[in-house]
């Protein structure tokens, strides 16, 4: 028997079992608590580590010509990442990967370096990989380098009508062209998947819940082959002059459809912007965004104007003053010192006492009209951004000269888009045509849906219009623009150059806004040219005219229309007499346009005083539906000042867009889901 007195003692053993007992207890209780109490809420938790639902990108729809040849399209290219908790020392990692893919082993170690002391666990190392980089990758066989599919813009054609179709910006979303315009037809749908992770964060199971829907295809009126005639034909002629700007339009006259839009300085989409200057770039799309003092080029709506609501005919004789005309006070010298010329002449030889006259005749109520008949001062309405107006100011604001500048090109501000219109009227026999950039779309899986476009508006009798033809004509045949001609067709146009303002010096430069646009052939005209070179040495029939020759020559070629002259009607490199159309600086005041401010303190009167211009002013752009970095980017090209609200795309916007915006004011723009 066990001594009296004392109680049960347990042994050692016995001690090490009830706390094993106890601690099975408490592991069981944990584990009752875990997997029945608060199972859903765990269970929850878990699957949220490893269980997750992305978006899948849809593909954004191609923009094709209108022959089908593609300009834009999405490609897949693969992204490399890794997780830097589980990757090995920065050191090993970033000589792997900087031999692998062509990086600064330096920059990439500091990288990895610090998202491991940051314990991140998701790190870009380079992102749209090519697939000879992806292989090498794969074939080192670590685990912990990992690939992710991403869809990527492709412009396959380089440095094509950049301005026309556009760009995206990093997430995929356009900012400027048809990208930025049709965004809502080109962005798709995207889908839905539910992905099963491991504990090292790799994909072990993928399934689809929804299927991404891609984008519409565009096809749009531009021709891949004019387009390059034109680009390359600006871009020599622009560099040879030292120009700052340049455009050109082909338009079918009678459809409206826009062949080519060129724009000088251009980019190539595929390749990121350097610095600010080239972000710049990608919004200054000339044709539709630059508007310019067209000069001697507006004269052929002062003749219209004068053969509809005059007597004057074309061999009706307007006297010119010897070169010398007294208006108001004022003196006012033609570049040649004809005496008298026939209104055909007038257009011809492109004399600005001739055209004043004629001006005079047609008065300023009806000047005014035939200039807004034309289409000028009003949007065309091409489904691009940031489409200028241009000015056209109403006779209750011009001054007592105001008359004679507008009928030789000044006091008027259009872009070359509006021009190629003006012309069109003519070439279509006096119709007033919307410019078409939209031909088809097709939405996947869905039936080809044409674009309708808008009836033409008449704006000329016929007979007016025809009549202008042979008058145009006679520009290229006996005028200004004879480098315009053409081997094996006829041609007709205008020549155009105005001085260029600068209101920081005040004054009018010996640098000129120099232009041509004319059409072919000329009884049946299938094309319409617009050319413009802003900052040129020369003047139009010397610079403009020829690049004209080139860029019709090939579009007809392309367009197959049959020759109506024979190949050697006219000698190669024509030598008119003349080919002065400047329009006389002194009676223009400063140009004012969207965008650009007026340029002096002071405008001249005709009764010799100084008249106190009005504060500079800017016309606002339309903002809406824009992300806030092509709204910034737009902005700072334009010179505006943007007061950001909220984040997403532009929903509202204060002043609203076409209001008059003092320089030093600003635009509230509020941004939103």
């Amino acid at each position: 028997m066990p001594p009296q007195g004392h109680g049960f003692r347990p042994s050692r053993l016995e001690k090490v079992g009830l706390v094993g007992v106890a601690w099975a207890a408490v592991i069981l209780l944990r584990l009752i608590q875990v997997q029945v109490v608060r199972h859903d809420p765990y269970a929850e938790a878990a699957a949220k580590q490893h269980r997750e639902k992305r978006l899948l990108p849809a593909p954004r729809g191609t923009i094709v010509d209108r022959a089908g040849r593609t300009l834009s399209l999405s490609v897949r290219r693969e992204s490399v990442y890794v997780d830097p908790r589980h990757s090995p020392p920065a050191k090993e990692a970033a000589a792997i990967l900087s031999e692998a893919l062509g990086l600064d082993y330096a920059a990439l170690r500091e990288k990895l370096e610090q998202a491991q002391a940051e314990r991140r666990g998701f790190l870009y190392v380079k992102r749209r990989i090519s697939p000879q980089e992806a292989e090498r990758l794969r074939r080192l066989r670590q685990g912990w380098i990992r690939f992710e599919t991403e869809l990527v813009r492709d412009y396959p054609k380089g440095a094509l009508a950049p301005h026309t179709v556009g760009v995206v910006d990093f997430e995929q979303k356009g900012v400027c062209g048809i990208e930025s315009s049709l965004e809502a037809e080109l962005a798709g749908r995207p889908g839905l998947a539910e992905i099963v992770k491991d504990v090292w964060g790799r994909v072990i199971q993928f399934r689809q819940i929804e299927e991404p829907q891609p984008g519409a295809t565009i096809a749009l009126t531009i021709d891949e082959r004019i387009q390059f005639a034109a680009e390359r034909a600006l871009e020599e002629a622009a560099r040879a002059e030292g120009c700052s700007s340049g455009s050109v339009v082909v338009m079918e006259p009678n459809t409206g459809e826009l062949l080519a839009m060129a724009s000088f300085p251009t980019f190539d989409p595929n390749q990121p912007p350097n610095n600010e200057e080239e972000e710049k770039l990608r919004f200054l799309n000339c044709p539709v965004s630059v508007p310019f003092e067209p000069g001697s080029v507006f004269k052929i709506v002062t003749v219209a104007a004068a053969l509809e609501t005059t007597p004057l005919r074309p061999d009706t004789v307007v006297p010119c003053g010897s070169g010398r005309l007294q208006l108001y006070g004022r003196l006012i010298h033609d570049h040649h010192p004809y005496a008298a010329l026939p209104v055909a002449d007038v257009l011809a030889k492109s004399s600005n006492i001739g055209a004043i006259q004629i001006g005079l005749r047609v008065g300023e109520a009806k000047l005014y009209e035939y200039v807004c008949r034309f289409g000028f001062g009003q949007r065309t309405g091409v489904p691009l951004p940031a489409e200028s107006r241009g000015q056209v100011r109403h006779p209750a604001r011009w001054q007592k000269t105001s008359l004679a500048s507008i009928a030789m090109g000044h006091e008027v501000i259009a872009t070359p888009l509006q021009l190629a219109r003006a012309v069109a009227v003519i070439a279509s026999g006096g119709l007033l045509v919307k410019p078409k950039l939209l031909l088809w779309r097709e939405p996947p899986g869905g039936p080809r849906q044409h674009y309708s476009s808008d009836p033409p508006q008449r704006v000329l009798r016929p007979e007016t219009a025809f009549l202008m033809r042979r008058l145009m004509e006679g520009v290229v045949l006996r005028g200004t623009g004879a480098a315009a001609r053409l081997d094996g067709y006829s041609s007709a146009g205008k020549t155009g150059t105005a001085q260029i303002y600068d209101p920081v010096a005040k004054k009018y430069l010996h640098l000129y806004n120099a232009s041509f646009a004319g059409f072919a052939p000329v009884t049946n005209p299938a094309i319409v040219v617009a050319v413009t070179l802003n900052g040129a040495r020369h003047y139009g029939g010397v610079v403009a005219a020829p690049v004209f020759r080139r860029v019709a020559t090939e579009a007809l070629r392309v367009l197959n229309v049959p020759r109506d002259l024979p190949e050697s009607a006219w000698p190669a490199d024509p030598e008119p007499a003349d080919f002065n159309d400047l329009a006389v600086a002194e009676l223009a005041t400063p140009p004012v346009g969207e965008g650009s401010e007026l340029g002096s303190d002071v405008l001249p009167r005709a009764d010799g005083l100084a008249a106190r211009k009005p504060d500079p002013v800017l016309v606002v752009p339309d903002f809406h539906g824009r992300t806030m970095p092509a709204v910034l980017a737009q902005a700072l090209a334009l010179g505006l000042t943007i007061e950001p609200i909220g984040s997403g795309v532009a929903r509202q916007q204060a002043p609203g867009p076409g209001e008059l915006l003092p320089s030093n004011g600003r635009v509230r723009v509020v941004f939103g889901p």
